[in-house]
């Protein structure tokens, strides 16, 4: 027995989710200096805990990384 298939395109968002928060975290890149301030909820805490090492180290080079929930849903 032979099957129809019938496909549609169905549009959708991605957004950000609100309700999921943010997770921040900095890296200090400085050569062999591998300091880390952990996972954040509050982007201010990532901020100060950058400027508090480069007053007690000189350390003046970052990586941050911000990571949030997004959610998809369909366009109506």
């Amino acid at each position: 027995m032979s099957g129809r298939t019938v496909m549609r395109y169905v549009r959708h968002r991605i957004r950000h989710e609100p309700d999921g928060g943010i997770t921040a975290e900095a890296y200090c890149v400085t050569v062999g200096c591998g300091a880390e301030s952990g996972p954040q909820g509050d982007l201010d805490a990532v901020q100060l805990w950058c400027l508090r090492h480069t007053g007690r180290t000189g350390h003046d080079l970052f990586r941050r990384v911000c990571t949030d929930h997004a959610r998809v849903t369909r366009e109506e």
